[in-house]
């Protein structure tokens, strides 16, 4: 299906690009600023990030992430090329719908990470749930290391949707 309204298709473009910005703007500061900041932070301060910041960003990072799939998945289908995306090119579409569908399942995967695997092991890690105290060290690796997943990821994922509107072929 492909709606033909230039403004609308505009409009979700928009909804999906500032989402996607603020998720992957978030998923680097926590990688690249907030985590390895930590350990130079006072210990009496500490506290303050668990209970007030880092759950605040997690908020904002979990719903940018689910509006970012949203949207991109209402594009592709308004755009007609959600199928071809999905299927990485392989039903039609060639080298620029193949690039995107490897997008797209990066960001799905991603999204994934965010809401089943970082998402719970950080309500542990920070207390948010009540868990055993041993339990604690290890959701937060666990957390840690999908998160540097979704960050290594997001290269390429970004690289996709890029080149899929700003074709180098």
């Amino acid at each position: 299906m492909m709606i033909d309204d230039p403004f609308l298709l505009h409009f979700v473009r928009w909804l999906h690009v500032l989402s996607g910005v603020m998720w992957i703007g978030l998923l680097w500061y926590l990688n690249f600023v907030q985590v390895p900041t930590m350990p130079k932070i006072p210990d009496e301060m500490k506290p303050a990030i668990g209970k007030h910041i880092a759950p605040a960003v997690l908020f904002w990072f979990r719903w940018s992430a689910a509006s970012t799939v949203l949207f991109g998945l209402i594009l592709a289908w308004m755009s007609g090329y959600l199928g071809d995306a999905l299927a990485i090119g392989t039903s039609g579409g060639g080298v620029q719908t193949a690039l995107l569908g490897i997008a797209m399942w990066f960001g799905l995967i991603m999204a994934f990470n965010v809401w089943f695997v970082i998402w719970p092991n950080q309500k542990i890690a920070l207390g948010i749930i009540d868990a055993p105290a041993e339990k604690k060290p290890a959701s937060a690796r666990r957390a840690m290391l999908f998160s540097r997943t979704n960050t290594l990821l997001s290269i390429p994922m970004l690289y996709g949707m890029v080149a899929f509107q700003n074709s180098p072929f």
